[in-house]
Order: structure tokens, then sequence, then C-alpha cells
């Protein structure tokens, strides 16, 4: 999973087009299949999502995505789970404090969002994410208009 996860972080302009290009279809997908199952199908599509978005991201499934905004480099792989930046220990070689076999999760998101177009969003702040949310599905809330902010 790390080296897809690096991987996504070096191709994060093509994942970001990817991204702008599937997630409209998805959305639409979701918000019928709402209207007729109502929550009903929770469960697999947030399965679904934990998947595709865990094998490519080592996404942790925290409900509140950033990936869009952190050069998609998934913010709660931190071991301090920061997710407005990185901590006062990083490494000189840009590695982890605390694992140090581990890149910085924050200097993969600045790499990252250098590559994409809109790589500036990595400067608006993330608060930190509300632990009750953990293991919800982002696309159900986005395409329930639960969300206000983009993934």
């Amino acid at each position: 999973m790390y080296k897809v996860r690096l991987w996504s972080v070096r191709h994060s302009r093509f994942m970001e087009r990817l991204y702008n290009t599937a997630n409209p279809g998805i959305l639409l997908v979701l918000k019928g299949v709402t209207k007729i199952f109502g929550k009903r199908l929770d469960r697999p599509i947030t399965a679904m999502e934990a998947g595709v978005k865990g094998f490519l991201f080592d996404c942790q499934m925290c409900g509140d995505c950033a990936l869009s905004k952190t050069g998609m480099s998934c913010p709660m792989n931190c071991p301090k789970t920061l997710r407005n930046g990185p901590c006062g220990g990083v490494r000189a070689n840009g590695m982890c404090e605390v694992k140090p076999d581990m890149n910085c999760v924050w200097v993969l998101a600045w790499d990252g969002a250098s590559r994409m177009k809109n790589g500036d969003a990595i400067q608006n702040n993330e608060f930190a994410v509300d632990h009750r949310e953990k293991g919800t599905s982002t696309w159900l809330k986005l395409a329930r208009d639960e969300k206000t902010t983009d993934e």
C-alpha cells in the first residue's frame, strides 16, 4: 500500500484530473441510489469507497476527506494525525519523527500539491477531524449535500 500511496502523490496531477472527471458521475449515481434505496446501501458503498481510496491513497476513512487539498496524501497517515500541517519534528531528510522509515505525510502533501492545478488549496488549513465520523463515507455525504467542502 505504501508504494501505491507514494505513486499517487507522484502522479497527483493525473489523480486530480481523474477525480475531477469521475467525481460528478459518482455523485450523480450515489444521489440516485440514495433516492431509491435510502440508507440501506450505505455499508456496501462505504466499503467500496474504503477499498478504492484505501488502495490508492492508504485512506484511513476519517469521514472528512482532504485528498484534493493535500496533494493526494492522506493526512490521517501521519502518526500524530495532524491535519493542518507538519509537526516540528520533520527530519532534515523529509522523514517522519515518529516513524523514521516513513516519509513525512506533509512533505509528500506539499510535493503532491505542487504538481496539481489546484495545489494552492493546501494553504487552506484543515481543522481537526471529528473522530465521530471515522469510518463514514465522504462520497455519500457529498451526494446527500450533507457536506459543503470538496473531497
